[in-house]
C-alpha cells in the first residue's frame, strides 16, 4: 500500500492525547477524553442523561448481564481511562463513537434522536470517519506512525482490521456474537499453537491490545486465518455454535499450515514475544505484577495462619 500519496500524507489536526474536556447534554454534564485520535465519553454520564437514572455505573452493568451481544463486545468498544477533575485523577470507563451507538440500542430513551445530533458536534471527527472510510484510514496511519510503527507493519495491520471486520460481521448475520472470543480463540489455537490469552502472556501484555503488539508476520496469518474462515463460512453456511467453531478451526488450520511453512524455510518461529509497549506501559505493567504477587503473598500467608 502507498501511503506516500498527496492524500495519505495530509496531515489531520488531532487533539492531544489525553486531553480531556466536558460537554452539556440536557444540562447533564458528559465527560469526554482524547484517546487514539478520537473523543471517548463517559459510559457513566451518557446513562444517566440518556435515561435519567441516578447510577450509571451500575446501570452499565446491568445492561451487559441482559444483553450477551454487548457484553462480548464491551471490553472493545471501551477503555478504563484517567479523567482529570478537581478532586485529582480517576480511573474511569469510556466508550468510543461507534460503542455509544451500540449501547443505546440497548437503552430504552425518548432522546436518542437529540443525543445523536449532539453527538455530531462533540464527536465530529468520528462520525465523518463513519460517513467516509477514507478519512478513517488517513487518521489510522497518522496515529500509527505517531506511535513509531512502520509502512510494513501499519500495512498488515490495516489489512488486519479491514478482515477482521468481514469475519465478525458474517458472526453477527449468524447471532454469534456472544461468542466472538470463543470463535477467535479457536482459529489462534489452530494458527499459532496458542489461544489469545496465551499469546498476550509470550508478550507480556496486561490490558493492552495484542493485535497493535504483533509483529508484520504474525498479522499477516492471523488476517490469512480469519479471511479463511470467512471464506469457508460463506460456503459451509454454519448455523450452530459447534459448526462455527469448526468453522474456525478449518480456517486457523489454513494460517496453521502457512506458519509451519514459513518457520520451516527460514528456521525462525513465527510466535514471538516483541511487542510495540511505550516505557510507561511496560513501567504500569511492571507494577502490575508487583502488585499482584504482593497479593498472592499475602493471601499465602493468611491462609497458612
Amino acid at each position: 500500500m502507498n501511503y506516500n500519496s498527496p492524500v495519505e500524507q495530509k496531515k489531520l489536526p488531532l487533539p492531544a492525547e489525553g486531553e480531556s474536556k466536558i460537554d452539556i447534554f440536557y444540562k447533564r454534564e458528559i465527560r469526554k477524553i482524547m484517546h487514539e485520535g478520537e473523543w471517548w465519553l463517559s459510559v457513566k454520564d451518557i446513562l444517566e442523561a440518556l435515561t435519567d437514572t441516578t447510577d450509571g455505573t451500575r446501570y452499565a452493568s446491568d445492561l451487559r448481564k441482559k444483553d450477551p451481544g454487548l457484553n462480548s463486545r464491551y471490553s472493545e468498544i471501551t477503555r478504563t481511562l484517567l479523567f482529570a477533575s478537581g478532586s485529582g485523577k480517576q480511573n474511569t470507563t469510556f466508550i468510543n463513537i461507534e460503542g455509544i451507538f451500540r449501547l443505546m440500542q440497548s437503552v430504552p430513551t425518548t432522546k436518542a434522536e437529540p443525543f445523536k445530533k449532539w453527538l455530531a458536534r462533540v464527536g465530529f471527527e468520528r462520525l465523518q470517519e463513519i460517513q467516509n472510510p477514507e478519512l478513517a484510514l488517513q487518521r489510522a496511519i497518522t496515529l500509527y506512525r505517531a506511535k513509531g510503527y512502520d509502512d510494513d507493519w501499519i500495512d498488515a495491520r490495516i489489512r488486519n482490521k479491514a478482515s477482521r471486520e468481514l469475519l465478525t460481521a458474517e458472526w453477527d448475520r449468524r447471532e454469534m456474537t456472544p461468542y466472538i472470543g470463543l470463535l477467535t480463540d479457536a482459529i489462534s489455537i489452530e494458527t499459532f499453537g496458542v489461544g489469545v490469552q496465551r499469546h498476550k502472556e509470550i508478550k507480556g501484555l496486561k490490558s493492552q491490545n495484542l493485535r497493535d503488539n504483533m509483529t508484520p508476520i504474525e498479522l499477516t496469518l492471523t488476517t490469512l486465518g480469519e479471511q479463511a474462515t470467512t471464506e469457508i463460512i460463506k460456503s459451509t453456511n454454519p448455523v450452530s455454535l459447534e459448526e462455527n467453531k469448526h468453522a474456525a478451526k478449518r480456517g486457523g488450520v489454513v494460517a496453521g499450515a502457512a506458519r509451519r511453512q514459513i518457520e520451516q524455510e527460514t528456521g525462525q518461529k513465527v510466535l514471538s514475544s516483541k511487542n510495540y509497549l511505550t516505557a510507561k506501559q511496560r513501567e504500569n505493567n511492571s507494577k502490575e505484577t508487583e502488585f499482584n504477587q504482593m497479593m498472592r503473598r499475602l493471601l499465602n500467608t493468611s491462609n497458612k495462619n
